[in-house]
């Protein structure tokens, strides 16, 4: 029998305040109260140590066992409507942490305590495949956003697509991910099967945002909690305390394939009552037990050539361009629905090509866009209004396959070699993409560099990024992307990606190399991050002196948790882009 523990955080406004001195029962299932009290100042109570199973019983496949304990939780204050929290699972040596945001009362309202049940854990359940193109729910595609961005909110369907009933609730972007890994899988498996999990859930969202796969649809949400097509959200859940803070350090970071712009489509399952072509939960243990990267364990699911990046984060906003397109019309938008038109033609080959692509709409994009609709039964009227454009990135998404595993996807169009053309502030073209697609890249390793919207418009963000960028690599300083910033550019991608060892200038910080660092981890980037740790000592002298050998072992990690808790980090003793790059930057500093 092993020890879990359990936490009560009591708030209000939606998690903005916390609630003190709120009464709160801890119970075992024959309702004998186990623990009770008030909660302090900050709306927390104490951490309290209950019986769970072992955890050895969470590490692999147990369909007759249940790897965890179940306890009942009653939380009340006065003004404010009870709460019973059902079911709550505790795992041996991790934390549970009962959040829940408690509303006021309001007279005459239903006296009885709000009830919310936690159902058991989503892995360990027969499920269907995530996201299966076909079936009776998910007739067709989405349309498709001009960048990739994080959102700061997120609306979640607590049902599934044909539940009209079922009602809508809009929560945090990094709440709603904590809540889906917390339900997904298990708190106790090993950091990097965590983390994996944790990208392919985070880039399954973001894919489903940036193709707008409900919203193309007329539904008014972003994703459902139904696992037949999209992933497990349970409404008012407990959230592990592990698992809130790996996502709060990685909750930015997306999978992509090199070269391509749209978040790839990551279908996943559990691996044992139900499989797919995609990312098995329980086979993501086995690879992290074997010493496998986050990286290296979501290639052995996915395509060799997928990397990591990281998404700004901001309001989503409509991909319609705001009023309707038609002759005379010109810009960003003429261009992309064009290029669209243009890829839809290699499926339904009666549309006339567009030739050239220039973001003018003319005559040729005319009776190409009448075409289009003639095919797809919509007014020949030669105008991309709503229906129209909603209709072209619908019939783009599925040609294209941006929302199934192996699809084709939207390419970059990266060029092998630095492109030749100057670029400045007010240039619209593919090669302003391919610029901004590599600042995006980039910038998670240097957080100086703010990422611009990929909109393939040269604006002032975009200007801004490309002189942060001079300035930390020794470029002339003026905004102007020619030979010597394409060069610097295409130079530091590729050593970030290790496609190369080229290392960057003595004064610059060394990239993040891709993959997390822990305990257990060898190589020549703990040999770098070594060296890193003893020159933060010079800095902070409560680190251990370190033997650089390359091998992340009990002294390493120590060294790691000391300097996250000196830099004001998360104290997990992973060495992610955050903390390699705090130390880079030290490292250059001294």
């Amino acid at each position: 029998m092993g020890i879990g523990y359990i936490k009560v955080a009591t708030t209000t406004a939606n998690g903005g305040l916390p609630v003190a001195d709120a009464s709160f029962a801890i119970k075992d299932k024959s309702g004998k109260i186990l623990y009770s009290g008030l909660t302090d100042a900050n709306g927390d109570s104490e951490t309290f140590s209950l019986p769970a199973p072992d955890n050895d019983l969470s590490q692999a496949p147990q369909p007759k066992s249940t790897p965890y304990a179940v306890y009942d939780v009653w939380i009340n204050k006065k003004q404010y409507q009870s709460i019973s929290k059902v079911d709550v699972q505790v795992f041996d040596q991790v934390t549970t942490v009962v959040a829940v945001n408690l509303e006021p009362y309001v007279t005459g309202q239903d006296d009885a305590d709000q009830i919310y049940v936690t159902p058991p854990q989503d892995v360990a359940m027969p499920t269907t495949t995530r996201g299966q193109i076909g079936t009776n729910e998910v007739l067709e595609g989405g349309r498709v956003l001009s960048s990739v961005v994080i959102p700061d909110y997120i609306t979640v369907h607590l049902g599934t697509p044909s539940n009209t009933s079922a009602a809508n609730i809009r929560v945090r972007f990094i709440d709603y991910i904590k809540n889906v890994v917390s339900s997904e899988i298990y708190p106790t498996w090993p950091t990097n099967a965590i983390l994996a999990n944790i990208t392919a859930i985070v880039t399954f969202a973001l894919n489903r945002i940036y193709t707008e796969w409900y919203r193309a649809r007329g539904f008014n949400y972003d994703i459902t909690n139904s696992t037949a097509t999209d992933m497990a959200y349970v409404r008012n859940r407990e959230i592990f305390a592990n698992i809130s803070q790996l996502v709060d350090g990685v909750f930015t970071v997306y999978a992509h394939r090199d070269g391509f712009r749209n978040p790839y489509f990551t279908e996943f399952c559990n691996g044992t009552t139900s499989t797919c072509r995609g990312l098995s939960q329980w086979g993501t243990v086995t690879l992290a037990n074997e010493g496998r990267s986050v990286l290296e364990i979501l290639r052995y699911y996915y395509p060799k050539d997928l990397i990591l990046s990281n998404a700004p984060t901001g309001s989503l906003q409509n991909s319609y361009p705001g009023s309707p397109l038609k002759v005379g019309s010109s810009g960003i938008a003429v261009r992309r629905m064009q290029n669209f038109l243009n890829r839809i033609r290699g499926n339904y080959p009666l549309i006339p090509a567009i030739e050239p692509v220039d973001g003018v709409f003319g005559t040729q994009t005319e009776n190409a866009v009448r075409t289009f609709q003639k095919v797809f039964n919509l007014t020949s009227d030669g105008v991309v209004g709503v229906s129209t454009w909603n209709k072209i990135s619908q019939i783009y998404t599925a040609v294209t396959g941006l929302a199934e595993l192996n699809g084709e996807g939207e390419r970059i169009g990266l060029s092998p070699t630095p492109p030749t053309v100057v670029l400045r502030q007010g240039n619209r073209s593919s090669e302003v993409l391919q610029l901004q697609f590599l600042l995006n890249y980039i910038s998670q390793f240097y957080p100086t560099i703010d990422a611009p919207v990929q909109d393939s418009v040269f604006g002032a963000d975009t200007t801004t990024a490309v002189k942060t960028f001079q300035r930390l690599f020794n470029v002339a300083v003026d905004g102007v992307v020619g030979p010597a910033t394409w060069k610097k550019l295409y130079q530091v991608y590729r050593t970030a990606q290790g496609q190369t060892t080229t290392t960057p200038d003595n004064n610059t910080p060394t990239p993040w190399p891709g993959v997390y660092l822990r305990q257990g981890s060898r190589g020549e980037n703990v040999v770098i991050l070594q060296n890193f740790l003893n020159i933060a000592r010079r800095t902070y002298a409560q680190i251990p002196a370190l033997t650089v050998d390359g091998i992340f072992g009990a002294n390493t990690n120590t060294a790691v948790r000391t300097f996250q808790q000196y830099a004001g980090l998360n104290v997990d003793g992973i060495v992610g882009p955050a903390t390699w790059d705090a130390l880079a930057n030290l490292a250059v500093a001294q």
